[in-house]
């Protein structure tokens, strides 16, 4: 059974492994440094699809049945899945996946649901209430835009700080056969608002709440720095990595040489215009579930914090005036068999 460690982490007791996953694209993000890295992208954002809802839909099909053609396996042979998006009461997710016809859970965590997704499987799995688990998240420029913002015709101007939804998908099998990636910790979130109004900052609303989940699972475990290769978050960009580092440096810790964002690796934020980075759920789940599961299948990484972001807003709480809540959440995976 999963055990509690310290406050807010929770320890696998059995190995739990990342059998197989796979990171889908869109054009732009195929254009990107990571490129080479997914498993599949795509020239037709709307991937032969009517709208850009059911194109992020097909996302998420594709994502698990790539998942389950590389590990050889049937829709049967799954026992849950947890997946979840940014589009109302997650209907990317629903009507992705419906035809697979495995017991479903649907998941917001909004840009963070790819941790907690994970965190979820890895959990059940552990207990033995799952053989295997898949953990899965999408999102969609243009449907996100669609929702959160202005119309795409509209053209309106970005600000600095402004982040891309990366259209991507990003899909996890979890199980306890053997693999090159063990999830050994899990540290759920904790909710932080700091009276942040400004949707087009999120990596500023963002920030604290990974700051305060790193701290957490450093303090509970009795990690040190040295320890980790890489701690990786979800979709901060530049604005909010920048103050995730300040924030931790505060508490005398420097993260500064193994950090990196999710947000600054899919794009090149210069030559592809997309300001302060990439942004949405597709953004952490397609990074990780290709690029990085690559370089710890290579044995490039050996212990990785993935502490996928997110801004729990919506445009209802927007056009009210409310503030952005941040939440994080944390994946510990050890890179040794």
């Amino acid at each position: 059974m999963p055990q509690r460690t310290g406050r807010y982490t929770i320890s696998m007791e059995n190995d739990i492994f990342i059998e197989e996953s796979a990171g889908i694209a869109g054009s732009k993000e195929r254009e990107g440094p990571l490129g080479e890295y997914f498993d599949i992208s795509f020239n037709d954002d709307k991937l032969g699809q009517e709208s850009w809802e059911k194109a992020e839909s097909s996302l998420q099909t594709i994502a698990v049945n790539t998942v389950l053609k590389k590990a050889e396996l049937l829709p049967d042979d799954i026992d849950i899945i947890f997946a979840g998006d940014l589009l109302n009461q997650c209907i990317s997710s629903t009507f992705g996946l419906k035809e697979l016809n495995i017991p479903f859970m649907g998941q917001y965590g909004a840009c963070s649901t790819m941790a907690q997704t994970l965190a979820l499987g890895a959990t059940f799995t552990d207990s033995n209430a799952a053989n295997r688990a898949i953990a899965v998240t999408s999102s969609h420029f243009c449907s996100a835009e669609r929702q959160f913002r202005l119309p795409l015709e509209y053209g309106g101007q970005r600000t600095p700080s402004a982040q891309w939804t990366v259209t991507g998908a990003g899909a996890a099998l979890i199980s306890k056969k053997p693999s090159a990636a063990k999830i050994k910790h899990v540290t759920i979130g904790r909710i932080k608002d700091l009276d942040i109004k400004d949707a087009n900052n999120m990596g500023a609303a963002m920030a604290p709440a990974a700051a305060e989940t790193i701290m957490s699972f450093l303090s509970d475990t009795n990690t040190k720095i040295s320890d980790i290769d890489l701690i990786l978050t979800g979709d901060l960009g530049k604005v909010g990595s920048a103050l995730l580092r300040e924030l931790i440096q505060r508490e005398g810790v420097d993260i500064s040489s193994i950090h990196n964002d999710c947000g600054m690796l899919i794009f090149d934020t210069v030559k592809q215009d997309v300001h302060s980075g990439g942004s949405g759920c597709g953004c952490s789940a397609s990074v990780f579930c290709s690029y990085i599961m690559k370089n710890i299948k290579s044995g490039k990484l050996h212990n990785v914090l993935f502490t996928a972001t997110g801004a729990l807003m919506s445009p209802t709480s927007s056009q009210q005036g409310e503030s952005i809540p941040g939440i994080a959440h944390l994946i510990h995976i050890c890179g040794d068999k």
